[in-house]
């Protein structure tokens, strides 16, 4: 479980990117192919064979054209001899030259050689013959020619029609062959589409169930070191606590005890000295130095673990707490109680005394400021403290861990109640503490 929590899961992670890129490169690229030849499809081909077919109209029109004038030529009785159809076929023959030559370029690779020959041949022969025709007209020969374009001229127009109507099938089975090819593209797109979207569900799921699942590891790991982190700083408060209270009572039992005997020593020699002896004076000096040292014990030993905890409770404590603060680093601190005070039992005192301690600190060594305020609130159902001051604020400067900051949150968790740190409108640093009163009460019932 250890290993499994503790595995980085960036490794994995980077391969499935990879791996997704690397997808959605290829996909993309199938798309680009694919999007390309319905492009080539739509550019080259149908819109290509729609022109050629429409060229092809506009020959099988004048091919009509050139009917309807045959037809009107076979007409003996007309007002017009043949002759006089030779500029109107010129320029239907000009007509129909040009559109072939354009549909010849249009038809592309469509078109087979035989087709190209075939149309060509017929074309050019048909004309030879129109020429021939009109040369027999010309001679005066009209019967001779009409017969020719009976026998002749209107079976070679019939087969070049037929050769253009051929081209136009042709044509409308090229566009349903490429409506097909391209409807074929369209659905393996579409078929590819879809798979490409399962396989990135697939992969978007189980990317997620793999980050879930090492998540929930990283965390349950997270919180068993959290829960160990606190269990041990609970140990090393309480052991704190312990060598305190022990080092406090020896400076207090031990020297003090010592100390006390010692003047109590010296009163008695300096009763057996003559009055007027230089030894006195000396030993009244000596008995000042036991006494400063002993005053400077017991506030050590106060200071280490106060007495007065245990003694008389938090309040008094804090009542001679505050002036030894204020006599000692020159900050004028506005202390203030409220509501109806009840019994704090002595091991959260210790914690709540240890925060007001740690806060108090803190503002003599960094905040700069000269004033701040002390306030113990107690409610019906909860305790609250408040220190505030108007200083430079918290700002950790880089590398500096605030081991005082963390040691109060702990001894907040180790009480059950909420630390706030906030800044007041006015600057500085506002730490504020709530804690249960039935929590309180709890540490005394154990």
């Amino acid at each position: 479980m250890q290993t499994s929590a503790q595995r980085s899961p960036t490794a994995a992670l980077l391969f499935g990117l990879v791996i997704t890129l690397a997808a959605v490169l290829a996909f993309a690229a199938y798309m680009m192919v694919q999007l390309a030849g319905l492009r080539k499809l739509q550019s080259e081909m149908v819109d290509r064979n729609r022109k050629d077919s429409l060229q092809l109209l506009r020959i099988q029109n004048d091919l009509n054209s050139v009917a309807l004038a045959m037809r009107d030529m076979l007409d003996a009785a007309g007002p017009y001899p043949l002759t006089a159809w030779s500029a109107q076929f010129k320029r239907m023959r000009g007509d129909l030259d040009a559109g072939l030559r354009i549909e010849a370029d249009l038809a592309g690779e469509g078109r087979t050689p035989e087709q190209r020959r075939f149309l060509a041949q017929s074309l050019a022969q048909f004309w030879d013959a129109v020429d021939r025709m009109f040369a027999l007209a010309a001679g005066e020969r009209e019967a001779e020619a009409r017969e020719q374009i009976r026998l002749s001229l209107q079976a070679r127009l019939q087969a070049l029609s037929t050769s253009v109507s051929r081209l136009l099938v042709e044509n409308n089975e090229g566009e349903q062959q490429v409506a097909a090819r391209i409807a074929h593209i369209y659905q393996g797109v579409q078929r590819e589409l879809f798979l490409f979207l399962a396989a990135t569900l697939i992969a978007i799921v189980f990317t997620s169930l793999y980050l879930i699942r090492t998540n929930r590891l990283i965390f349950a790991r997270m919180e068993e070191l959290s829960a160990q982190r606190s269990e041990l700083a609970q140990q090393l408060i309480a052991t704190q606590e312990s060598t305190l209270r022990h080092i406090s009572r020896d400076l207090h039992d031990e020297f003090g005890q010592i100390l006390t005997a010692m003047g109590s020593m010296l009163a008695r020699a300096n009763n057996q000295i003559p009055d007027g002896s230089p030894l006195r004076a000396d030993l009244q000096e000596v008995r000042d130095i036991a006494q400063s040292t002993l005053n400077n014990i017991r506030s050590l030993s106060q200071a280490l673990h106060p007495v007065l905890l245990e003694e008389a409770g938090l309040e008094s404590t804090l009542d001679w707490y505050i002036p030894t603060v204020e006599r000692q680093s020159g900050i004028d601190i506005h202390y203030q109680k409220s509501g109806a005070s009840f019994p704090v039992e002595t091991g959260a005192g210790v914690h709540i005394y240890r925060i007001v301690q740690e806060a108090l600190n803190n503002i003599s060594r960094h905040s700069g400021a000269r004033e701040a305020w002390l306030r113990l609130e107690f409610l019906p159902c909860s305790l609250e403290l408040e220190v505030e001051d108007h200083g430079k604020g918290l700002h950790p400067e880089k590398g500096q861990r605030g081991i005082g900051l963390v040691a109060m949150r702990e001894r907040a968790e180790i009480l059950g109640a909420v630390l706030a740190i906030s800044r007041p409108a006015a600057g500085g640093t506002l730490i504020r503490l709530h804690v249960h009163r039935e929590k309180v009460e709890a540490h005394a019932a154990a």
